[in-house]
């Protein structure tokens, strides 16, 4: 009894050192303190994070499934490079569910209130930008398609896009400063937002197609350019 009770007082720690352990290697990996193409032991990982090994395994096996280490039996844990193809297949798919996220709040938009916290986001990737502050105007940025997601009301959508996003902010932290200064992003949001405030569905999905294969079009020729590739 003793040690029934003693197990299930153990097993939320447990999980919260896994949930740790994927955190802390995911801001390791997509800013590139763990380089990619670089392997470590599982010992090694564990002693940067300060903590057991059982999490840590557990943790890399929950990012090999979500593409962003190779675990290799007996030899470690090798960070994957980002690859282009595989890029250019996540946007697109992206763009097909970020563009049904913005039909479905063109069709539940009944109050412009609601879509203040666009108009927050945009105002801080303009402030951003007219400082050069390229990290403020990505954070922003990535909050605009957050809340765009959160005004879809669809939490099917949101987990999907979830499993995607991790190797976006990989490739964006890459490009962000060699690309060139991203003032059409933000003017393509402004007229999305106006297209939600008008209810205009197919409208939403049109601008927002376009500014995604945009963006899609523009990760992907850096990528090659710059010679990031799976090794």
């Amino acid at each position: 009894m003793q040690q029934s009770e003693q197990a299930v007082t153990q097993e939320p720690k447990a999980q919260s050192q896994t949930q740790r352990a994927v955190s802390e290697l995911k801001r390791m990996i997509v800013s590139s303190e763990l380089p990619a193409g670089s392997s470590y032991l599982e010992t090694e990982l564990a002693e940067m994070l300060g903590m057991s090994r059982t999490p840590v395994r557990e943790a890399t096996l929950m990012l090999e499934a979500q593409g962003l280490v190779e675990v290799r039996p007996r030899r470690g844990v090798r960070i994957l490079s980002i690859s282009p193809d595989d890029m250019e297949e996540i946007y697109q798919i992206l763009t097909e569910l970020e563009c049904l996220a913005a039909e479905r709040v063109a069709e539940r938009c009944d109050d412009p209130v609601m879509l203040e916290p666009l108009r927050e986001a945009s105002r801080r990737m303009e402030t951003a930008l007219e400082a050069d502050n390229r990290e403020a105007w990505a954070k922003a940025d990535e909050d605009f398609h957050s809340r765009l997601l959160d005004l879809s009301g669809s939490e099917r959508l949101k987990s999907v896009i979830a499993n995607f996003n991790d190797q976006v902010r990989r490739a964006r932290a890459l490009t962000l400063y060699i690309r060139p200064a991203p003032q059409k992003s933000n003017a393509d949001h402004l007229a999305l937002i106006d297209a939600l405030e008008k209810g205009d569905g197919p409208l939403a999905r049109r601008i927002h197609r376009d500014h995604r294969i945009a963006a899609k079009s523009l990760m992907i020729s850096l990528l090659r350019k710059h010679g990031f590739h799976q090794v």
